[in-house]
């Protein structure tokens, strides 16, 4: 039972509200799955050389000229200094200051630094909070319970602190695959907030004094620096990085950066063993170039977008999607089902890269693409099992009924077979062994004697049947009972009935010349045509596939005629109506048979061995019996 539920084909529903389940869920590796295929959509976008930022690089030829890191501060005091002499813009330094310099160079950078345009850099902490410089925020809402949080903040020493235009946090926030997508624009340490370094350098350009930040029930909705346009945000602050940008690079060890006149600087550590390298969704990253992404991101206002709403949109599609495909694979050829999961796949993926690449909106296509491929494998399969049980069914009702090759026809086209009855047109043909009780009482001391006589006529009578396309009603003791045009159609159904009559009777004779029975067997046939239901007959608990109807009655009947008239074949008039010219028939009487009222005409075929003509007189009598 369980078994049967398991393979039925509307199981599959089950299958799709159980990943509709998962999904509503949203379990870590939906969530992973889905990160990356957001970095698909990212890596695909073409990369530009930028225009607003310059990346002076403390490098190996760095380390050369100015011995090892850390350098005493007035080589950075000298590097900024030159910058500004080459008329660059702010100039964003994401290094920890939060020592003295132990070469006593600070009081030099200190006077470098001030109202000069240079923002340091300060980091959140768990395991101290000294030095921090927070940046007040306006509220509009309370976005306090919703801003990334820090024990504390470790930030650059005092006086730098207090000279430095802007102070930003470097700090990242890997998702739960350890890849940083998304930034943080603001953080926060209890009711102190603190900006990221680029956000702190866009302060810096436009010269305003704070931030203004807006929350709602679902979060924050979006950050502004007050001359810079709105910033929108996701519910905790954070923006998608773009990476779609190259920046620039000149080493700290040269003299000429007139190049970057007019740019932004990052001054970012990349020799060996002094850098952080960070995970993106385009590989591996120092860690300035993050800075230097998410300040361009920033700049050019082009944020990447994902809604609150789109994964609830995006596991609606893949319910509906399921659903479709169940109801597809069970009513339609599997050609067209591994189309429509080909096109589904290709509209899940073009649609999520049409919709980023026209809109910068991250939609997930793996969990549909997943819902695709289990549901479609699953209701595949339980067509196949619901096709091959079909199969077996077939073959175990009908093969002892058809011909080999009819049963392999009806298996690979079941829709041939209506089940559970339908009216149909058929031909019937009943054939008996005359005489067959004194035959039978020559063997009430070997009943298996009389079996194997019995076979032994059933058997090449059987194979003749169903060469010619007959089913195999039923075995009566000694008579045979078949029928045409079920359940596979048959054209020339009458004219196939008729053939197969003359191929038994030839057939007899051949086995009587050879003695195969001991005495000479004698056969009786009816034929006859006409409307009857045919289908599973029986009860709940046995039935057999079989035909009910008054034209197999009459079939039934013409048999046991046609031993009133010497005839070995009775053919009655609705079959030799339509094939009278196909076969020499001989009209052998009009007779009334049991259960008619009516006249019914009977015919016999004078050829193929038969005794047509020579009939007995029939009296008054013998035509109202049988």
């Amino acid at each position: 039972m369980i078994k049967k539920i398991l393979t039925h084909w509307t199981f599959c529903f089950v299958t799709v509200f159980i990943l509709a389940f998962i999904g509503l869920k949203d379990p870590l590796i939906k969530e992973i799955l889905r990160l990356k295929s957001f970095d698909l959509l990212i890596q695909q976008e073409k990369k530009e050389l930028s225009k607003d930022i310059g990346v002076i690089t403390l490098d190996e030829k760095s380390i050369e000229k100015y011995g090892q890191w850390p350098w005493k501060r007035d080589v950075l005091a000298n590097l900024i200094i030159k910058l500004r002499e080459a008329e660059v813009g702010v100039i964003m330094v994401p290094v920890l200051f939060s020592e003295p310099d132990r070469l006593g160079g600070d009081q030099v950078l200190i006077d470098t630094i001030k109202n000069n345009g240079v923002i340091v850099a300060q980091v959140g902490t768990t395991q101290t909070n000294r030095n921090a410089v927070p940046r007040g925020v306006a509220k509009i809402g309370d976005p306090i319970p919703y801003l990334f949080e820090w024990s504390g903040m470790l930030g650059p020493i005092k006086e730098i602190g207090q000279n430095a235009d802007g102070v930003g946090v470097i700090n990242t926030a890997p998702e739960k695959d350890g890849v940083v997508r998304r930034i943080p624009l603001i953080m926060k340490i209890g009711e102190e907030t603190y900006p990221a370094m680029a956000i702190e350098t866009i302060r810096v350009l436009t010269e305003a004094p704070s931030y203004q930040i807006k929350a709602g029930d679902a979060g924050i909705i979006a950050v502004r620096v007050p001359g810079f346009e709105t910033i929108n945000t996701d519910a905790n602050a954070r923006i998608w990085l773009h990476w779609n940008k190259k920046f620039e690079t000149i080493s700290a060890a040269e003299d000429d950066f007139s190049k970057f006149k007019g740019r932004t600087i990052v001054i970012g550590l990349t020799a060996e063993g002094l850098n952080n390298i960070i995970a993106t969704p385009v590989g591996e990253q120092y860690e300035y170039v993050l800075s230097a992404s998410t300040l361009q991101t920033v700049l050019d206002g082009k944020h990447i977008k994902r809604y609150d709403i789109s994964p609830f949109i995006e596991l609606l599609v893949s319910i509906v999607i399921g659903l479709i495909l169940v109801i597809l694979t069970r009513f339609t050829p599997y050609w067209i089902v591994g189309l429509n999961m080909l096109v589904l796949y290709v509209a899940s993926v073009f649609g999520t890269l049409y919709l980023f690449n026209n809109y910068l909106l991250l939609a997930d296509a793996s969990w549909i693409i997943i819902t695709i491929t289990i549901v479609g494998l699953h209701s595949i399969f339980n067509r196949f099992v619901l096709e091959f049980q079909l199969k077996q069914q077939i073959k175990k009702q009908f093969e002892h009924y058809l011909e080999p090759k009819m049963v392999k026809r009806l298996q690979d086209n079941p829709e041939l077979l209506k089940l559970g009855g339908e009216t149909k047109e058929l031909t019937f043909l009943f054939c008996d062994i005359r005489g067959f009780t004194p035959i039978s009482e020559k063997y009430q001391s070997n009943p298996q004697g009389l079996t194997l006589v019995i076979n032994k006529f059933l058997t090449p009578m059987t194979e003749i049947i169903m060469k010619n396309e007959g089913t195999i009603d039923k075995y009566m003791g000694d008579c045979i009972m078949a029928f045409w045009n079920a359940p596979l159609d048959c054209p020339n159904h009458k004219e196939m009935a008729v053939k197969t009559a003359l191929e038994m009777i030839d057939k007899l004779k051949e086995l009587n010349d050879s003695g195969e029975f001991g005495d000479k067997l004698n056969i009786g046939i009816g034929i006859n045509s006409g409307k009857a239901v045919v289908g599973n007959m029986g009860s709940n608990q046995r039935f057999d596939y079989s035909v009910l109807g008054d034209a197999v009655n009459l079939a039934s009947r013409l048999e046991g005629v046609s031993k009133n008239y010497d005839a070995t074949l009775v053919v009655g008039e609705d079959t030799y109506k339509d094939i009278s010219n196909q076969f020499n028939f001989s009209k052998l009487d009009d007779v009334q048979v049991k259960g008619k009222s009516n006249m019914v005409s009977i015919y016999t075929v004078k050829d193929n061995n038969v005794n047509p003509t020579t009939s007995k007189k029939v009296t008054k009598d013998s035509k109202k019996t049988n």
